[in-house]
């Protein structure tokens, strides 16, 4: 319960901090904002502030920065000209466009960062059980997590190695499992199935738990900085997945009653963030899913489509090159699309978050 309220609180402020990066640097080079709003629809409540109003709206789908002369087809009062985004250079428009995506992976990379830090990255397998598989003949044994395991049948086993060579010298059948539990020596009776993989080796069923290592503050850098660049890249792998025709099938059947989806091309609403975050076993597994969160958030609005920030990239960077203003009128309809299909698989998202919680794995 407490993590999905923290999970529900971190969304809004992800979301406010990719709108506060939109708003600082339309400051900084002298554009006008006047309105900062979290979610879309009908206002919930509001507060002028200067030039800009503050609020709340009743959709928490994202969040918004109304930039004066962003829209080209916005009537601009006379008294604003010389601080409308389509007034300013191109590198003035590409620092307020990717400010907030900037800000996404400055946060997931903080977040990564002060993750590693704190507990280290994990190392090797060790003994200790970190996972029974239902239904193996582990857990027929009345084998548990947390469990040391010191002997296979004969073999003593002092690493992980050995485990699995000993799996290999006793073979499926029945054979005694010692381990060590609390302290105590404990002698279990496992019936070993044969493993799937490699005939004639044993299969005890169970998954080690890792040791941790320590890193320090530099390593932590390049570190932080892979898991970053490993989020960007599964994102745009999941979006692609997602894309296919056979994905969007599958999406369209959900409103039919059709839920069960695989995770690969499941899309998740804040409702299920904020039920996998409770679902987070200890204080880091929560920091990375929102780490996680706040890196695919700044990747989605990367990609280069209007309206998305990378969209608006890409317009001032066509208007760069070509010295031409773009005819927004004639990307209007690809803007309809898009914000169609997200609408469609914000609801998607919500109608599977609802009727069929997704679930972590153990």
């Amino acid at each position: 319960m407490i993590g999905g309220i923290a999970a529900a609180v971190a969304i809004v402020f992800f979301v406010t901090a990719h709108e506060a990066g939109h708003f600082l640097a339309a400051k900084a080079v002298g554009m006008k904002a006047t309105q900062f709003f979290f979610g879309f629809g009908p206002k919930i409540w509001s507060v002028q502030r200067g030039e800009t109003e503050y609020g709340f709206k009743w959709i928490p789908l994202g969040g918004y920065v109304r930039i004066v002369g962003m829209n080209p087809l916005e009537e601009v009062d006379p008294a604003d000209m010389g601080r409308t985004y389509r007034e300013k250079k191109f590198w003035e428009k590409s620092v307020v466009v990717l400010a907030g995506v900037g800000m996404n992976f400055l946060i997931g990379f903080i977040m990564f960062y002060g993750i590693i830090l704190a507990i280290g990255v994990p190392g090797g397998p060790t003994l200790e059980v970190g996972l029974v598989v239902e239904e193996s003949p582990a857990a027929e044994a009345g084998m548990a997590e947390g469990d040391v395991i010191v002997a296979i049948g004969p073999n003593e086993v002092t690493e992980w190695e050995e485990l699995v060579m000993a799996l290999e010298s006793e073979g499926p059948g029945p054979t005694t499992v010692t381990v060590d539990r609390d302290g105590e020596l404990i002698s279990l009776q496992a019936d070993l199935d044969e493993n799937e993989l490699i005939a004639g080796v044993g299969f005890l069923g169970v998954a080690p738990t890792r040791e941790q290592i320590d890193v320090g503050p530099i390593e932590s850098i390049g570190l932080a900085g892979r898991l970053v660049w490993g989020a960007i890249t599964a994102t745009f792998a999941a979006l692609f997945q997602m894309m296919r025709p056979s994905s969007l099938a599958q999406y369209f059947g959900v409103f039919l009653g059709d839920t069960d989806l695989p995770n690969e091309i499941r899309p998740v609403s804040p409702i299920g963030i904020v039920a996998i975050g409770s679902q987070a076993e200890n204080a880091a597994a929560f920091l990375g899913i929102l780490a996680y969160v706040n890196v695919i958030l700044g990747t989605i609005n990367l990609l280069p489509i209007f309206p998305l920030d990378g969209g608006h990239f890409a317009v001032a960077l066509y208007e760069k090159l070509t010295g031409r203003a773009a005819n927004i009128r004639r990307l209007a309809p690809v803007a309809a699309a898009v914000i169609g299909l997200f609408l469609f698989l914000g609801f998607v998202a919500i109608i599977l978050d609802v009727t069929n919680p997704i679930s972590l794995p153990g």
